[in-house]
């Protein structure tokens, strides 16, 4: 609830005048006259003004914000949004409470199971949205929404994920592409001409980076998350979107000949010796160093990538580019698997007009400008001028433009207890491939248990 302050102002004016004569006696025939006493007079009063009345302080409502943005993925940019918002906030001063971006997958759930939960939080747009609505945790937000006529403002291609049982719980911050990132220079000493377009073209790119003594992929999946896209690829490049979607909600197994085949194509990779070895001892941006200083060809990652190069002086076009996975049925239509970063309000939150205030301030185009350009993010807001965006990521805006499917990261389109299932495998994968059917076998018996088969 926004505070709201009387201001008190007043004047007292007091005037006071006393008069004081003296009149003589009448005259007489040679009286001794005793002269007269002066009449005492009163002291004049000087009238005084009151002391003003002095405004009360403002004093502004606390508001807790929790989010992800730590580290290189985005913390100096939300920390300006949110210095830049208490700045101009008559009410309303957002207490930042940013956590790890592993810890906070577990953080957030405790707490929105608590009785003290954050006003706002950052949250991850799809299953885990989902995941948190079906526990009745999170505040309705359609009358929010229309009120600020993000219809007109929020990207259409992403709008879909504000939508959950019917109602509008998430509102959209940015959006991300992953797809194949690069150092041009090693492709080019190694005698790549063009970015290759399908899978034979890619096995024969990156043979050509081994011939010339690089590595072709740096994945650094110490954190787990960064190998799920090499899954999302396989399986929905072979099997289809349509699939994926059902394996994702529970409807297929780990064992399905779609898993296995998507599982076995990864393997090939790791076979050929294309990743780096030890990926699980690296991060994300240990991989994307090894691809800044030519150690490595490429790696499969978000748009938040250009952000951490960007911030390091590298130059997009020039140290880094991006090309679109490569397809592996032609029949099967492009996409991209990423994530929809949007804003939450749980349902006891202490200040939900702070809260709803904050998120409206971060989808200003000023902001959103502010937060495509230093994360590495693709905006929500449609009013936001692409010439804001480096010829890298202003190529993955044009191809979400022209028709690439946009889907959420295998992480994000299932429940959060069966990610950590998939998130478990694809660590033990690039660990040691050879147990693979293992792997699966043990992984379906876990997702078993989760979806209730």
């Amino acid at each position: 609830m926004k505070n709201r302050f009387l201001f008190v102002t007043g004047m007292f004016l007091i005037l006071a005048m006393v008069m004081s004569a003296c009149q003589a006696a009448p005259a007489t025939e040679a009286p001794v006259v005793e002269p007269e006493a002066p009449v005492a007079t009163e002291a004049p009063v000087v009238a005084t003004e009151a002391p003003a009345a002095t405004e009360a302080p403002v004093v502004k409502a606390t508001t807790n914000i929790v989010h992800y943005y730590s580290g290189d993925l985005g913390l100096k940019d939300m920390q300006e949004i949110i210095t830049q918002f208490n700045a101009q906030s008559a009410a309303c001063e957002i207490k930042d409470n940013t956590t790890g971006h592993e810890d906070f997958k577990t953080q957030i759930l405790v707490m929105l199971a608590g009785d003290n939960p954050p006003d706002v939080f950052s949250y991850w747009a799809g299953a885990r949205v989902q995941f948190v609505v079906d526990s009745d945790a999170l505040m309705e937000l359609s009358d929010f929404w229309t009120e600020k006529g993000f219809d007109d403002i929020v990207v259409a291609g992403i709008q879909g994920a504000k939508d959950y049982n019917g109602g509008v719980y998430a509102i959209p911050q940015n959006y991300h592409f992953t797809g194949m990132f690069y150092n041009p220079k090693t492709f080019a000493a190694a005698g790549i001409t063009e970015t290759p377009k399908n899978w034979e073209e890619f096995l024969a790119a990156g043979e050509k980076l081994k011939a010339a003594g690089v590595t072709p992929i740096a994945l650094g999946s110490k954190d787990r998350w960064p190998a799920q896209y090499y899954f999302d690829y396989f399986l929905g490049y072979t099997a289809g979107n349509e699939y994926r979607e059902k394996f994702q909600a529970g409807e297929g197994s780990w064992t399905d000949p779609e898993v296995v085949r998507a599982i076995e194509y990864w393997k090939e990779l790791i076979d050929k010796g294309f990743f780096v070895p030890d990926a699980n001892a690296y991060t994300y941006t240990d991989a994307a160093d090894m691809v800044a200083n030519g150690t490595a060809g490429m790696t499969l990652m978000g748009t938040w990538v250009t952000g951490y190069w960007d911030g390091n002086g590298l130059v997009a076009g020039e140290d880094y580019d991006l090309f679109p996975f490569p397809t592996i049925e032609p029949a099967i239509p492009a996409a991209t698997y990423a994530t929809v970063d949007a804003w939450a309000i749980p349902v006891d939150a202490k200040n939900p007009d702070c809260a709803k205030e904050f998120i409206a301030w971060a989808l200003t185009p000023e902001m959103q400008a502010l937060w495509a350009k230093g994360q590495g993010a693709l905006a929500a807001s449609s009013q936001v001028d692409t010439a804001i965006y480096n010829v890298v990521t202003k190529k993955a805006n044009d191809l979400i433009a022209g028709g690439t499917k946009w889907a959420a990261g295998y992480d994000l389109s299932t429940t959060p207890p069966n990610a950590e299932v998939g998130l478990n495998l694809f660590a033990q994968l690039m660990n040691d491939a050879t147990q693979y059917m293992t792997y699966l076998e043990d992984a379906q018996v876990q997702s078993a248990a989760v979806f209730g088969k």
